[in-house]
C-alpha cells in the first residue's frame, strides 16, 4: 500500500511543514500538536495519492510508467483508503484547533482538485505545488490559529519548487500525454523551453526563500545552508538536461529530497543557535 501511494514522496513537503511549525512556535511546540500535525499530513497526502489513483486508473493502467502501481491495490481498496483519509484529516484538524477544522474541507477540495488538471490545462504543474503549499500554511495555523505572512512566503516557495521539478518529472510522459490528450507544459511547449521555465522556476524559489528567512527572522545558519539548495538545483536541472529517464528519476528523488531536509535542518539549527547563543 506505501508503494502505491508513493509514500516515501512524503518527504517532498512534510519537512517544509515542520519548517513552518518550528518558525511559528520559534522552537518546539508541545509534543501533542507535533503528533497532530504529522497525523494530519501523512493523512492529508494519502488522501489526495489516493484521490488522484482513483480518479486516473483508467488512464494510469494504460501508461507504461504507472501501470504496475495497480496490481498493488484494487480500485476498492483505494477508494477505502480515500475515505477513510479523508475523515482521519478532519478528524485530526479538529484535534487541533477549531479555525483548522473549519479549514480542513478547503484544504482537502485543494488537494484533490490537481487531479484533474492535466485535462484541461498546461498549468497542472502550479496545481500540483498550490496542493502542497497547502502544508506550512495549515502547519503554522496549527501552532498559532492564525494567518501570517511567512507561511504565505513559505508556501510560496513550495508552489514554485514543485512545480519546477513536476515539470521535469513531466518529460518521462511527453509522449503518452500527447497521445492521450493529456495537457502539461512539456507537451505544450516542448521539451527544451519546458527545461528552462523549470529552472527559472527553481530560481525564483531560492529567491524566495530568501525573501522568507528575512520575515521569518532567520539568521545565518539559515541563509547559510541556501547554498546547498542553489547546488542541488543545478545538479537536478544538469541531470534533467540529459533527457535520460534513470537521471530524471535520480534528480526528481534525490535532489528534491535533499532541499527539503536542508530547508528544516537549516531552520531548527538557526532557531536552536538563536535560543542558546
Amino acid at each position: 500500500m506505501l508503494r502505491f501511494i508513493r509514500f516515501s514522496h512524503t518527504i517532498f513537503a512534510l519537512p517544509f511543514a515542520i519548517a513552518s511549525m518550528l518558525v511559528a512556535a520559534r522552537g518546539l511546540p508541545p509534543a501533542r500538536l507535533i503528533g497532530w500535525i504529522l497525523v494530519a499530513m501523512v493523512a492529508a497526502r494519502t488522501a489526495a495519492m489516493a484521490f488522484n489513483r482513483v480518479v486516473d486508473w483508467e488512464i494510469d493502467q494504460r501508461n507504461p510508467r504507472t501501470a504496475e502501481r495497480h496490481r498493488l491495490l484494487s480500485r476498492s481498496a483505494a477508494i477505502a483508503l480515500l475515505v477513510t483519509s479523508a475523515i482521519a484529516f478532519v478528524a485530526v484538524t479538529a484535534a487541533i484547533n477549531e479555525l483548522c477544522l473549519w479549514l480542513s474541507p478547503v484544504a482537502l477540495i485543494i488537494i484533490f482538485f490537481y487531479s484533474v488538471t492535466k485535462r484541461f490545462t498546461a498549468l497542472s504543474h502550479f496545481f500540483l505545488g498550490l496542493a502542497l503549499s497547502v502544508s506550512p500554511v495549515g502547519a503554522w495555523l496549527a501552532v498559532r490559529g492564525e494567518f501570517a505572512f511567512p507561511p504565505l512566503v513559505l508556501a510560496l516557495a513550495v508552489l514554485l519548487w514543485v512545480a519546477g521539478f513536476d515539470i521535469i518529472y513531466a518529460t518521462l510522459d511527453r509522449e503518452f500525454d500527447a497521445a492521450e490528450g493529456l495537457r502539461s507544459m512539456v507537451v505544450s511547449l516542448g521539451l527544451a523551453r519546458s527545461l528552462h521555465l523549470a529552472e527559472l522556476l527553481h530560481w525564483s524559489m531560492l529567491a524566495v526563500l530568501i525573501i522568507f528567512g528575512i520575515v521569518a527572522q532567520l539568521g545565518a545558519v539559515y541563509f547559510g545552508s541556501l547554498v546547498l539548495v542553489a547546488a542541488a538545483i543545478v545538479f537536478e536541472h544538469r541531470s534533467a538536461k540529459r533527457l535520460d529517464p534513470v537521471a530524471v528519476n535520480q534528480a526528481f528523488f534525490s535532489s528534491n529530497a535533499f532541499v527539503s531536509v536542508v530547508i528544516v535542518a537549516a531552520v531548527a539549527a538557526d532557531l536552536a543557535c538563536a535560543r542558546f547563543f
